[in-house]
């Protein structure tokens, strides 16, 4: 007898069920999301390592530069969770490069401050085309028992104003060019000042004074804003580098940069040997600008107070003030040398 084997046939492969077609699909166009966001890290890295913002329409994306960070970090999760191991890598070195310009802001230098010091407090409002309430300007600088006042977009019609409110009795000594919109207002005498010859210009207002028997020289600076026109605001800080070249050891250089601390022509100026009172206390993220939104925080630091060797900054805060879209800085800095 013949036996008869029957072949049986292996079953078909279930289809898949439409919910993990939906689900592979979604993983890849999330994936694919996070690739072209990392090509903005990718590119603003590039940007900030090869100075191209110096001078040029780059600045104003430069300006981003720690929101993109927080972009980043967010492509890092997302690829691990989506287990993508090549670009939650690449995701991770992008995130890394930005963290290490990014974090020692977060993170005070912990140098003591001698308490023998003597201190000098300053203060940098920008007064928005003069619009500034001079009331509030004033009384700013005598609860904040501030030394030196550097304003910028001043007007003749502020200067009135200021008077009125009494400015001359808390700072009674000025520096002010007849056609300057920088000022300096002061409650130690100021000597040896320099002012700018036009309106906007990009040459500091500078003058010195003495902290008991120590020579400090202020300079108050205002660059144009590199929206307006970029080369113009990078001659700023060509001006404001000529100023202080060699003489930044007692120096204290202060007001509307508009720029922040990922700017090559700031990073250029601090490489003269100058330090970032708010990165030097670990706040370099306090956003200085726009302050007139009602929504909206100010999301910019682009107000500064640098200093050289020979001060250390003890304390700094902002201070919003009515009828301007910037925040005022005050800052405390020992005079150590």
């Amino acid at each position: 007898m013949v036996g008869v084997v029957a072949e049986v046939e292996a079953p078909a492969p279930a289809p898949a069920a439409p919910g993990r077609r939906w689900l592979r699909v979604l993983r890849l166009a999330v994936l694919a999301c996070c690739a072209l966001v990392l090509l903005v890290p990718a590119a603003l890295i590039v940007v900030r390592l090869g100075g191209l913002d110096d001078g040029t329409d780059l600045a104003l994306p430069v300006a981003g530069v720690p929101y993109v960070a927080l972009l980043s970090v967010l492509v890092v999760f997302t690829t691990a969770l989506l287990r993508a191991r090549a670009l939650a890598a690449v995701a991770v070195a992008l995130t890394a490069v930005q963290l290490f310009w990014l974090v020692p802001r977060f993170v005070g230098d912990g140098g003591g401050v001698p308490t023998s010091a003597p201190r000098l407090r300053l203060a940098t409002s920008n007064a928005y085309l003069g619009q500034v309430d001079p009331a509030a300007l004033v009384r700013l600088a005598r609860e904040e028992r501030v030394d030196v006042l550097a304003v910028e977009e001043s007007s003749p019609k502020l200067a009135e104003g200021l008077e009125r409110a009494g400015m001359a009795g808390v700072l009674p000594y000025k520096v002010a060019g007849p056609h300057s919109d920088t000022a300096l207002y002061s409650r130690l005498p100021l000597s040896a000042a320099r002012v700018p010859d036009a309106p906007f210009s990009d040459d500091p207002t500078s003058a010195e004074v003495s902290v008991e028997g120590r020579t400090v020289r202020i300079v108050a600076v205002h660059t144009y804003y590199p929206l307006g026109d970029s080369r113009k605001w990078a001659a700023g800080f060509d001006a404001i580098r000529s100023d202080v070249a060699g003489r930044t050891r007692n120096a204290v250089v202060l007001g509307d940069f508009n720029a922040t601390l990922d700017h090559t022509p700031m990073r250029r100026l601090l490489g003269t040997g100058l330090t970032d009172t708010h990165a030097e206390l670990g706040r370099g993220f306090d956003g200085t600008w726009p302050a007139d939104r009602p929504v909206l925080p100010p999301v910019l630091q682009i107000d500064h107070v640098l200093h050289g060797d020979a001060l250390k900054a003890v304390t700094v805060a902002e201070r919003t003030l009515p009828g301007t879209d910037h925040r005022a800085v005050v800052a405390e800095l020992a005079v150590t040398g």
